[in-house]
């Protein structure tokens, strides 16, 4: 789809950077954008009217009346745009957007702009390291603008340093990947919860009862559902994993019943949850409060079963579409068919031990999909790919 159809208002003021803007402009139509065009009356200076609107395809406008005297609506400009783009934005554009000081066409639109509005800056290298500049750049992004920051090289003033415009080039792949990313977010308005990582069961102080999950896979599934747009919950058990995406929040627990507790705190707003972590089946019955010493030739230490998340998870499920995991060893795709029956889930996802490059630790997986009715297998993969092939199923099955 790229940008095709998409609706892109290009807003140009008085730099010579402006020249650049043909390019920008020839290139979005070829990609099958409609294009209109404002300026302000100093961007005359630099481009005509005549060029832009040959490539654009559209009358271009920089004054609030017309020849003959009928209004130019900046109103209607702005609500047609998908995306509006200030190209080249000189110091005195952008102290006029951030403040409000509306005192032309360009200007007036911007102000009745309601879609994601990207900012191209260009001026000299001292205008753009004035802290005026840098404050006012701040303002724009936190109205939630989108910068895309000038480059260093040779300046029309003969210097050299940091103030040129982003390359059209740059400017275009980053509106590109706006519109892709948005068209990419089949979750967007979905609330994921997964678990990840081990579990440990603590025996004292320093010794704990674990196994040897990395997490790799939970934190493949959150990221990939993040970049898909959901709201995700991430609770790991410990993990050297990380994440920083603006989608996900990261809960860190250590045991199986703080696990259980952190689940059901967001459980009633999930929509979709996914329980990759390898939680411990069993716990130490009490917990030393000293390290044990080392005395006798034997240590003997009573574990009681630990709460069955994942089953627990299936009982009070309302509208959550539910997947579990099941790593097996032997018997295993009827060992994870009775897992689906059992704990009431939507659909499991099997990978063996027995698959050279699947399971704990590695950076590769190998898995099988089953649901009542449908199975489905994969060949290795990285767990990034995985991820992508655990949530195409997840969303096939939803549209259903």
């Amino acid at each position: 789809m790229g940008l095709s159809g998409k609706k892109i208002l290009i807003a140009i003021s008085g730099g010579i950077a402006a020249y650049k803007i043909h390019f920008l402009i020839r290139d979005f139509v070829k990609k099958g954008a409609e294009i209109q065009v404002v300026m302000t009356p100093d961007a005359e200076n630099f481009v005509t009217k005549l060029s832009i609107s040959t490539l654009s395809k559209n009358p271009v406008y920089s004054d609030f009346y017309g020849d003959n005297g009928t209004w130019n609506s900046h109103v209607e400009m702005a609500l047609w745009a998908d995306v509006l783009v200030v190209a080249p934005c000189t110091a005195s554009t952008l102290a006029k957007m951030v403040h409000g000081i509306c005192d032309n066409l360009l200007i007036a639109t911007y102000m009745s702009a309601k879609c994601p509005v990207f900012i191209a800056p260009a001026m000299d290298l001292d205008m753009y390291a004035h802290p005026s500049t840098k404050k006012n750049l701040e303002l724009a992004e936190s109205y939630g603008h989108t910068v895309i920051p000038a480059e260093s090289g040779e300046l029309a003033s003969g210097l050299v340093g940091q103030g040129r415009m982003a390359e059209p080039e740059t400017i275009a792949k980053t509106i590109e990947e706006f519109f892709k990313a948005d068209q990419n977010e089949t979750l967007k308005g979905k609330t994921v919860l997964i678990t990840a990582g081990p579990t440990y069961e603590a025996i004292d102080p320093v010794r704990f009862i674990g196994n040897h999950s990395s997490g790799k896979m939970g934190f493949s599934l959150a990221e990939e559902a993040a970049a898909r747009g959901a709201d995700v919950i991430l609770i790991s058990g410990p993990s050297a994993q990380k994440t920083g995406h603006k989608n996900i929040r990261l809960y860190n627990v250590t045991s199986a019943k703080e696990m259980l507790d952190k689940v059901f705190e967001f459980y009633d707003q999930t929509d979709i949850g996914i329980a990759s972590a390898a939680v411990a089946d069993y716990a130490p019955k009490e917990v030393a409060k000293e390290k044990i010493k080392k005395s006798d030739d034997h240590l003997t230490i009573e574990l009681v079963k630990n709460p069955d998340i994942l089953k627990t998870m299936g009982e009070k499920k309302t509208r959550q579409f539910l997947v579990g995991f099941a790593l097996e060893t032997q018997n295993e795709e009827e060992n994870a068919k009775a897992k689906l029956e059992k704990k009431n889930l939507d659909m499991i996802v099997l990978n063996s031990l027995r698959d050279e490059g699947a399971g704990f630790k590695n950076d590769t997986n190998k898995i099988k999909i089953f649901t009542r009715t449908e199975k489905k297998e994969f060949d290795l993969k990285s767990k990034e790919d995985v991820a992508k092939d655990i949530l195409d199923f997840i969303e096939s099955q939803l549209l259903k």
